[in-house]
């Protein structure tokens, strides 16, 4: 299968962008001091252990998508 250019990009662009989006998202849960991420005791909360899993599988998602859309800037680099 080969894709277009423009989708090639757009796939590399959505994978950069979800790096940079949830990179900064967990640095500021892990700054917040609201107690969303920590209670009192400083112990790690649902709120804290459903968004890093949200973050870790937004990554892994992420870097495919990206791969797949690097791959795709390559080949039509390649053709041209």
């Amino acid at each position: 299968m080969k894709l277009s250019r423009p989708v090639s990009w757009f796939l590399l662009a959505f994978g950069v962008w979800s790096w940079v989006i949830w990179v900064t998202f967990i640095k500021n849960l892990f700054k917040n001091g609201s107690g969303l991420a920590f209670d009192d005791a400083g112990d790690p909360t649902a709120y804290l252990w459903v968004h890093l899993t949200l973050a870790v599988v937004s990554f892994v998602l992420g870097t495919v998508v990206g791969w797949i859309g690097l791959r795709g800037v390559r080949a039509l680099r390649q053709t041209s």
